[in-house]
């Protein structure tokens, strides 16, 4: 046997356990993002109580951060998904 087809089998062999661990990591990725996105809105809603004449540059800001973490999420959740399909 080469050492391709002994690699290959090993391969097959361990896929259950990488498509359940794609889906705890996709998991893993929604709770964190959550988390983040929480955080950030908590952050923003006490910087304005503090200044409330900077209203507007921190919503950009917490919306801007907001879109980054979200967008992050979603890399990873589809790469989880994509890794469960293949």
């Amino acid at each position: 046997m080469s050492m391709l087809s002994v690699i290959m089998e090993a391969a097959n062999n361990l896929a259950p356990i990488a498509k359940m661990g794609a889906g705890i990591g996709a998991g893993i990725a929604a709770i964190g993002a959550g988390i983040g996105i929480g955080r950030i809105g908590g952050s923003a809603m006490e910087a304005i109580a503090r200044q409330p004449e900077a209203m507007g540059d921190i919503r950009t800001n917490m919306i801007i951060a907001a879109a980054l973490i979200e967008g992050v999420a979603l890399f990873a959740i589809v790469i989880c998904v994509l890794a469960i399909v293949l």
